[in-house]
């Protein structure tokens, strides 16, 4: 027997086991933000929007609207050119002991 035919077990085993639901949270510094929404362009489930309303400096800012959905990619913390939002995984709350 190969050692692939050997292994494909124990994948669909890993497969089957039910996947823990990520979760995260994304901060948003307002007056940083200069309205590029690049942040909302390359996030991978859209649980952020531009905002109607305008910060200081006037442009429009991002602002969470799926705040249960996002996974905690970081993707947009990671494109946003001015560092003004950032993206974090957060603790499973139903795993945690107390």
């Amino acid at each position: 027997m190969s050692k692939t035919t050997e292994e494909a077990p124990a994948r669909e085993q890993e497969a089957a086991k039910p996947q823990k639901k990520l979760t995260g949270v994304v901060k948003i510094d307002v007056e940083r933000c200069k309205g590029c929404g690049y942040c909302v362009a390359f996030c991978p489930l859209g649980v952020l929007v531009m905002c109607g309303k305008f910060n200081v400096k006037g442009y429009h800012y991002p602002e969470l609207v799926e705040g249960k959905s996002c996974s905690g990619c970081d993707l947009c913390g990671m494109y946003c050119p001015d560092f003004a939002v950032h993206g974090a995984r957060v603790a499973d709350q139903d795993n945690k002991k107390e």
